[in-house]
């Protein structure tokens, strides 16, 4: 298939890597360099759009491609409060949407996990529960959107979280520790603590492949489709 990549820094090079050992053609990379190109006549070239910019952006962007016709998913986050903006242009405009805080099998699967441990925790209030993510320097947004969606799944069965903060508060705060580090891809930590035990559930991402990866079997998954899709779909969990 054709794919256009929009962003095209360390994770677009190494998206075409492993697009192209897949054997699909990338037709289009849009950089800071050539941003005159990204039109809707050139992404019409492609089958579908891997998005992964900038959060200032990504609005702008998808909603190009949407209103282009073509699909698109986009992994850039920053931006949530605009995602419904893009699912309802996908329908509008009889393509498809695929939105994703983080695209790895691994962290998806995560996600499954930490629902499940979080369910089983809600009725345990001698637990407290806080969250420990690491990313490399250049992570802009903090808490990462990885980070945010274990939280959100988190506050949603265990109740008595009625929000995040990076700052240590109150019972009801779900404490988020965000740190960056020179080259560290990804590390997320769940932790449930009370005055008997821990249980812990981790993930940590050796590189950008898993990444990548996830990016390109989900660009697959959309070429031709229409309506709003999820990583739970690309990977039938």
């Amino acid at each position: 298939m054709n794919i256009a990549l929009i962003g095209y820094g360390k994770m677009g090079k190494t998206i075409e890597q492993i697009a192209t050992e897949r054997g699909h053609n990338i037709v289009l990379k849009i950089s800071s360099a050539n941003l005159a190109d990204l039109t809707a006549e050139n992404l019409q070239k492609a089958d579908a759009v891997i998005e992964m910019t900038q959060p200032e952006a990504a609005k702008a962007n998808v909603l190009l491609c949407l209103q282009a016709g073509v699909p698109v998913t986009s992994g850039t986050t920053g931006w949530n409060h605009d995602i419904p903006l893009a699912e309802q242009a996908a329908i509008d405009n009889n393509t498809a949407f695929l939105y994703a805080s983080n695209y790895s099998v691994g962290v998806n699967i995560f996600f499954e996990v930490n629902k499940m441990l979080a369910k089983l925790m809600a009725q345990q209030p001698s637990y407290d529960v806080h969250m420990k993510e690491i990313h490399h320097t250049q992570k802009k947004d903090s808490p990462s959107g990885t980070a945010l969606t274990l939280a959100k799944q988190v506050m949603e069965q265990v109740t008595r979280k009625k929000e995040w903060s990076e700052e240590e508060q109150g019972e009801d705060i779900l404490h988020i520790t965000a740190l960056r580090e020179e080259g560290v891809p990804g590390t997320h930590t769940v932790t449930y603590t009370s005055a008997i035990d821990d249980i812990e559930i981790t993930h940590t991402a050796h590189n950008r492949n898993g990444f990548a990866l996830g990016a390109v079997l989900a660009v697959e998954f959309i070429a031709g489709k229409q309506g709003v899709f999820s990583m739970k779909d690309v990977l039938g969990i």
